[in-house]
């Protein structure tokens, strides 16, 4: 009986350290969503999919676009008239009244965190004079953005046949938006008091999700529930987006975790960091210090290695300056371009031949000591 004990207590023994050595990979992810994505802000890359590019009804997060044409063309501190066509829109309200003047920034709050289908009326007629004129920039923007599965017919998501989109299309929507300063501010605030109103963020993953700092909650009949959201961990953003999900909250809380743990940002190259030296021809120096313009980052899951190959001339000419593009630096994954970044000269290269004027110079120089 002990000598069996003894086996059984070995062999529990080898497989705990097997694990610590091996430790498991984690399940890959799914969501009740009919369509959803999860996709690196940064990137672009999408680290999971499900019929991302299936053409639905988007509710409420069509504001995502509204608000953003808005601060693109409007003014913040400009000031909306709000009519009685805007007043009197149906579903969600941020309560406007006929004839009270608002700034945009105000309008935008009483948007995307009441999900005023009123403010998106008078952000729309603030900013292009009409709502059908601020429908046409929204869908050039859409355009503009590569966001081929869209076309908006309003600017709140209340339900037609001409207004639709995909979780692909809102992920590439919502993470142009996250770029956007005072997009980011807006909807990242759980609760503020404007134009004399108090308004609550309808997105409960703000005090959900670690890290959530934002977007927009959406919901009709026959769209059913549909959620965009934003979240940062370590540096690294991602953006989840579920369409037609009764179970949202907790899918974009697992997208989330999945996306964070299995593929975290690898800086691959950082802005001003020498990356190698270029030979000078006619120089007073040989060669010159070549510097990454900016610095690149990319999601990678574990096993994967980005690749970087450098395209440069084979030396330059002097004299040049520092800051001169010369180059690039191209990253690979499995063969596939994913990112390149400029490189340019980290300094001065003088010519080693004194110009006319700069011989003169020196010499009534040298004269003057004399």
């Amino acid at each position: 009986m002990k000598t069996r004990f003894k086996r059984f207590t070995a062999l529990l023994c080898a497989l705990l350290c097997l694990y610590s050595i091996f430790p498991c990979k984690v399940s890959a992810v799914s969501t009740s969503a009919t369509s959803s994505v999860l996709m690196d802000v940064d990137s672009g890359r999408v680290l999971y999919a499900q019929n991302e590019n299936k053409k639905m009804l988007i509710a409420s997060t069509t504001k995502i676009m509204t608000a953003l044409v808005a601060l693109e063309n409007g003014e913040l501190r400009g000031t909306v008239k709000v009519t009685a066509e805007a007043a009197n829109t149906e579903g969600s309200s941020m309560y406007l009244k006929a004839g009270e003047k608002l700034t945009l920034e105000t309008l935008l709050y009483g948007l995307m965190l009441s999900s005023g289908n009123d403010a998106a009326v008078a952000v729309a007629q603030g900013v292009a004079g009409s709502t059908d004129k601020f429908v046409k920039l929204m869908n050039q923007k859409a355009k503009e953005l590569g966001m081929n599965g869209t076309s908006f017919a309003n600017p709140n998501g209340l339900d037609d046949e001409k207004h639709y989109s995909t979780a692909r299309d809102m992920a590439v929507l919502a993470c142009a938006a996250m770029n956007n300063e005072a997009f980011a501010r807006i909807v990242s605030t759980r609760s503020v008091t404007v134009g004399g109103r108090t308004l609550t963020n309808h997105n409960k993953l703000l005090s959900y999700v670690d890290g959530c700092i934002g977007l927009k909650t959406g919901y009709t009949k026959a769209a059913g529930r549909t959620l965009v959201s934003c979240a940062r961990r370590n540096g690294q953003r991602l953006v989840a987006v579920t369409l037609q999900d009764g179970n949202d909250w907790a899918d974009h809380a697992a997208l989330y975790d999945y996306g964070f743990s299995q593929y975290p940002a690898h800086r691959a190259m950082t802005i001003g960091e020498t990356v190698g030296t270029l030979a000078v021809t006619g120089g007073v120096s040989t060669a010159i210090p070549v510097v990454a313009a900016e610095s690149f980052s990319w999601p990678l899951a574990q096993g994967e290695k980005l690749e970087v190959r450098f395209e440069l001339p084979e030396s330059v000419k002097a004299p040049v300056t520092a800051g001169t593009k010369v180059g690039h630096a191209v990253f690979t994954l499995s063969g596939k371009e994913t990112g390149r970044v400029e490189l340019l000269c980290g300094g001065d290269a003088l010519s080693a031949i004194q110009p006319p004027s700069s011989l003169l110079r020196r010499m009534g120089e040298l004269l003057k000591k004399c």
